[in-house]
């Protein structure tokens, strides 16, 4: 009887994974196909990563999303880092339970309602004040900022909770002020988290459809826009070529965001 349970549970582990990771398996391997069809295996070829570089379309709707995504990203960490640190050092103050929740809602807010609110208050706006003009790179960048503030909020509130506080009340009582303890003491401790919320809200962007389809205009396309626009009209070999490359870009965005956040915690167990 221990021996059929202990070769169930490694059993349905492995399909679990398989069920999560075989499509994608399964389109990487397919990108490397010689055959115009994606459901022929025809032999190995990477013409169809040549023919990618090859099509201005989707340099451009790359270009488009990698700058939305930066520029996001750093937003998103600048606002992300400041309620953190107030929700995080700031025990009480008036409305810290509304900010809290307003903080965490886009956290769990379909992102089809998110997208729908951004655009009723961008066209809003704009018939107000005339800002902004339009939808396109700025009002992606604002709504990308807005999600990934959240993600921000939650990695370095949760690095500030479990920081070392007697470091800063070692420095101030030695007569630093506050603001050089922040930036000498507090700041390198927790610039794995920043790191890593940087790269978490990157990622986020860069392959957000959603949002990105409700506040964009004619002169924006990111990428995930084309690739949806592209699949809908027929799965093309440079889509899995595209979506491969993708998959590594996002991949390694995780493992050095997962890095970054081990090593503190990895430096306070040896301590």
């Amino acid at each position: 009887m221990s021996g059929r349970r202990s070769l169930f549970l490694p059993a349905m582990l492995g399909l679990g994974y398989f069920f999560l990771y075989g499509p994608i398996l399964s389109l990487i391997v397919y990108s490397f196909n010689a055959s115009r069809l994606v459901t022929v295996w025809a032999g190995f070829s990477t013409r169809w990563y040549g023919e990618l570089l090859q099509n201005a379309a989707i340099g451009d709707a790359a270009w488009t999303s990698l700058r939305i995504a930066a520029i996001s990203a750093s937003a998103a960490l600048a606002l992300g880092t400041v309620a953190g640190f107030v929700l995080a050092r700031i025990s009480r103050f008036r409305g810290r339970g509304l900010f809290a929740f307003l903080l965490s809602v886009p956290l769990v807010l379909p992102e089809v309602i998110m997208g729908l609110s951004l655009l009723l208050l961008f066209v809003d706006l704009e018939s107000a004040i005339g800002w902004p003009a339009g939808r396109g790179l700025l009002t992606i960048v604002i709504a990308h900022a807005a999600l990934g503030t959240a993600y921000v909020a939650v990695v370095v509130q949760s690095r500030l909770h479990s920081f070392d506080r007697s470091l800063e009340e070692a420095a101030l009582d030695l007569g630093a002020r506050p603001l050089k303890v922040f930036w000498v003491i507090t700041l390198p401790i927790i610039a794995p988290a920043l790191a890593a919320g940087w790269l978490l809200a990157f990622t986020l962007s860069l392959d957000d459809l959603v949002l990105a389809s409700f506040t964009s205009g004619p002169g924006a396309t990111t990428l995930p826009m084309w690739i949806f626009s592209s699949v809908r009209l027929g799965v093309s070999p440079q889509v899995n070529a595209l979506a491969t490359i993708m998959v590594a870009v996002v991949t390694l965005a995780a493992v050095i965001a997962g890095r970054l956040l081990a090593g503190p915690k990895a430096q306070r167990q040896e301590s």
